[in-house]
Parts: structure tokens; C-alpha cells; sequence
């Protein structure tokens, strides 16, 4: 590793924690990203930030793809390291930005997965007296009403939820804000796990979502959780908590054709970003015509 370089990198990474309240998870991966320039630095003699060059950054990512990189983990480390420059600027360590001319390999567009109406339904449709249950099933219902990531939710404060107005405030990305509308469903489900939460949160705890500790739920057991619920209702695919989020949107725009409207329920900055849900209505809609269409149906040999 290169060790004159190591200060800067920890310095980033510690606002990436503290100030754009990045989760763990996101924290951990820009910090592989940015280890694996370190080394490349150190074999190649660069021990100063100013030293790092475009013509440095393009043999990086070379170096990634001989080394067997998918075009979209590539993409990603560059991002990282962009988002590290522009820190540094901002620090007064580098003049220019070196990534400004280095571009990555184009990745194919992997659309996100989502469940179909019926089957989230199917998921959510158990029903618990266990504390632990009655908490997940809030959970569960909170992410496909709400659209909410998983770094989000576990956030939550008590203060962030209005029941009676069926709203919660969502601190996103970037600490930016939002307001978002809670459903029906989930706000019963809410209300019920709220009453089981005053019996095993820790007095001082403000998370709406405790352990059995009583405090903050950490993302790895609610991850478990959801893959069990999962399992006991029999469903064959592997369900995570972004899984919620990408349904909510798909069949929010599906229902509603406001690509606006999800983009602001989601909390995306860029329309751009939700624009893939257009591809995956695009796909549900070239099924129906395959299937239905006389001139589209494939004649059997």
C-alpha cells in the first residue's frame, strides 16, 4: 500500500460516514475500491497526490479489466476514485481532477429485479403475534409502501413518523430530505409494532426498528430476516430489502405512468435513475403483446 497516500483516503471515508451518512456497506466498498488504487500507486512509485496523473488512471483501469473486472465493477471503482478527487481539490492535495478524461468500460444495462403484484402480496401476507414478526411484518410492509432503502429505514426515528397523516420523513442520500406518503397496510402494521416496541426498546432509544437488545437494527439482520420470511412462504426467489424498493417503483409506474412522481417518492436527483423502470413497464407491456398479439404469437413447427 502507499502509505503517504493513506491520510487522504481515510479522510474521505470518514466524510462519506459522517457527513453523507453513508451505510456501512457503501462505506466498506468505496474503501476496497480506493485500497486497490493504494496499491497500485505504491507499485508504481506514486507517493504524492499531485503525482497521479489521467495517463496513471487509464493503466488503472486497465489493469482491472486484465485482471478480470466486470465493465460495471470497473465503473464503480472509478467512481470512487473521482468522487476522492474531488475531495482533494476540495482539500487543496490536487490541482486538477486526473479522472476528468478517463472513462470506463460500457457496462450492459442490468435491469433491476422486481416481484410481481401477486407475488408481493403472497409475501406479505403472513401474520405474526411473535414481537420479532409483528417488527418484520412492519418492516416488509413500510418498504413496499414507502419505496424506502434499506440504510434508510433503519434511520428511522420516532419523530420521523406521522401515523396519523400516514407520512414518514426519509433522511436519503446526500442528508437530503423527503416526505413520503405511508400506505394503509403499512400504517397498521406500523401502529401494532409500535405497541410491541415500547415493551423491548431501551429508554433512551430513538430507532422505530430495535433488536432484541432494544437497540438500532443493523442491516445484516434485517436482510436475514426478510430471506426467511421469504422461505416460509414458499417464494423461489431470492428476496433482499432493495428488492421492495424496485417493485414499489415498477408497479407505481406501471399503475401510474408518473415517471416525475416516482422520482420524487424514490429521492432520486437524477430522472435518469428512474428511468430504468421504464424499461422493466416496457418489458411487462412486450409480454402481454407476445403472448396476446395474433401476428406476434410464433407458429408451432
Amino acid at each position: 500500500m502507499s502509505e503517504p497516500l493513506r491520510p487522504g483516503v481515510a479522510r474521505f471515508l470518514d466524510g462519506l460516514r459522517t457527513e453523507r451518512r453513508l451505510s456501512p456497506h457503501t462505506s466498506s466498498s468505496y474503501g476496497r475500491d480506493l485500497d486497490a488504487l493504494l496499491e497500485y500507486c505504491a507499485t508504481h512509485g506514486i507517493e504524492s497526490w499531485d503525482a497521479l496523473d489521467t495517463q496513471h488512471l487509464r493503466s488503472f483501469a486497465a489493469q482491472c479489466h486484465r485482471r478480470g473486472l466486470a465493465p460495471r465493477s470497473i465503473q464503480r471503482r472509478l467512481s470512487a476514485v473521482r468522487s476522492l478527487c474531488r475531495f482533494l481539490i476540495r482539500e487543496g492535495e490536487l490541482k486538477s481532477d486526473p479522472t476528468a478524461d478517463v472513462q470506463a468500460p460500457k457496462a450492459r444495462k442490468r435491469l433491476p429485479t422486481t416481484l410481481d403484484a401477486d407475488t408481493m402480496a403472497r409475501l406479505l401476507e403472513f401474520r405474526s403475534d411473535d414481537r420479532l414478526g409483528v417488527r418484520d411484518k412492519a418492516i416488509m410492509e413500510l418498504f413496499y409502501s414507502s419505496g424506502l432503502r434499506l440504510a434508510e429505514l433503519l434511520g428511522l426515528d420516532l419523530v420521523d413518523l406521522d401515523l396519523r397523516d400516514r407520512t414518514v420523513r426519509v433522511l436519503g442520500k446526500g442528508r437530503k430530505a423527503r416526505i413520503v406518503p405511508v400506505g394503509r397496510h403499512a400504517a397498521e402494521a406500523l401502529a401494532r409494532w409500535l405497541r410491541e416496541r415500547a415493551t423491548l426498546a431501551a429508554v433512551e432509544e430513538t430507532a422505530v426498528f430495535v433488536g432484541v437488545n432494544g437497540r438500532r437494527l443493523g442491516p445484516r439482520i434485517v436482510q436475514r430476516r426478510i430471506a426467511r420470511w421469504a422461505r416460509l412462504q414458499g417464494l423461489p426467489e431470492h428476496v433482499h430489502p432493495h428488492l421492495f424498493r424496485h417493485s414499489f417503483a415498477s408497479h407505481l409506474l406501471e399503475s401510474s405512468g408518473d415517471l416525475r412522481a416516482v422520482q420524487e417518492l424514490l429521492g432520486h436527483s437524477n430522472i435518469s435513475t428512474t428511468q430504468v423502470y421504464t424499461h422493466l413497464d416496457f418489458q411487462h407491456l412486450a409480454r402481454i403483446y407476445d403472448a396476446s398479439h395474433p401476428r406476434a404469437r410464433r407458429k408451432r413447427p
